[in-house]
């Protein structure tokens, strides 16, 4: 959410999503810079956007106000900066260098990878602070970067998207689809949130509140799963009281993998209940 729009910072305290970013980079114009960061302080202090996370998108370090964009938050109780056009770990290890020298240490980082170069050094960026929690797949500019054609299916982004799940997974992190520019073709956005779940993504990033309900449906498990992860909790549950190391759920063979992945499920539906009912 552009942090120069009050109306939309506003609005995020009563959006059923996960978490609200508010943005002082790209969806923010060079002249409205410095009104937005003053904007988005105060509406920090402010508060109410519990149980959401809140996080922030800065602007680059090398650009003038980067600097003074993480100096002015390091003090403010929010729950994440995020890092935009992340390259390599020492982008990462300066960041935080400039939060803790301004009494940051405590905000957790989410980097954006967006560029060819983010993509092949996932995992040592992944690796740079223990602090760094999320990637968010930036898809335009990659796609850019990339000179891919505008097409449903990205086809050309199925190996940058599969790989940095890969090092997420690796790394013990998250890591979540980038944007869908195009607010009217709600197929392809169905599709698109669809094929990011399948490659393992966590979640996605929208522009737009009317495409919360969409990504809220699509990444949370289904009624079907919930109800296959309860069965194969129970019957490994009675095949160990029986001495036995296997069992079959619906015709296939379970085994502790599978059990950890059921009680995964289970713990994600948890989650998405709490926060829905702490939510309002």
């Amino acid at each position: 959410m552009p942090g120069s729009n009050a109306r939309a910072l506003e609005k995020a305290r009563s959006l059923p999503a996960d978490a609200v970013v508010f943005d002082l980079e790209d969806a923010v114009a060079p002249e409205a810079k410095e009104n937005a960061r003053r904007q988005v302080a105060k509406i920090l202090k402010s508060g109410g956007y519990k149980p959401r996370e809140v996080v922030v998108r800065v602007n680059d370090l090398n650009t003038s106000w980067g600097g003074d964009d993480l100096a002015t938050l390091a003090p403010l109780e929010f729950d994440g900066v995020l890092l935009p056009k992340v390259d390599s770990a020492e982008q990462v290890r300066e960041a935080i260098s400039v939060l803790d020298g301004n009494g940051g240490n405590r905000h957790a980082l989410w980097v954006m990878i967006e560029t060819p170069a983010g993509v092949l050094r996932a995992s040592e960026i992944a690796a740079a602070s223990k602090r760094l929690v999320c990637m968010v797949m930036g898809t335009s500019d990659l796609s850019k970067e990339m000179r891919l054609p505008v097409e449903q299916g990205r086809l050309g982004l199925i190996t940058p998207l599969s790989w940095c799940v890969t090092v997420a997974r690796a790394f013990g992190i998250d890591v979540l689809d980038g944007v869908q520019l195009d607010l009217e073709d709600e197929a392809a956005y169905r599709a698109t949130c669809e094929q990011g779940r399948r490659l393992g993504l966590d979640g996605k990033t929208l522009i737009h509140p009317k495409q919360i309900a969409v990504a809220n449906e699509i990444f949370a498990p289904t009624a079907d799963e919930m109800e296959k992860a309860r069965e194969i909790i129970e019957a490994w549950d009675r095949a160990r009281d029986e001495g036995q190391g296997i069992t079959v759920v619906r015709g296939r063979l379970i085994e502790t993998l599978h059990v950890e992945e059921a009680k995964r499920t289970l713990a994600l539906a948890e989650a998405i209940h709490e926060l829905e009912k702490s939510s309002g």
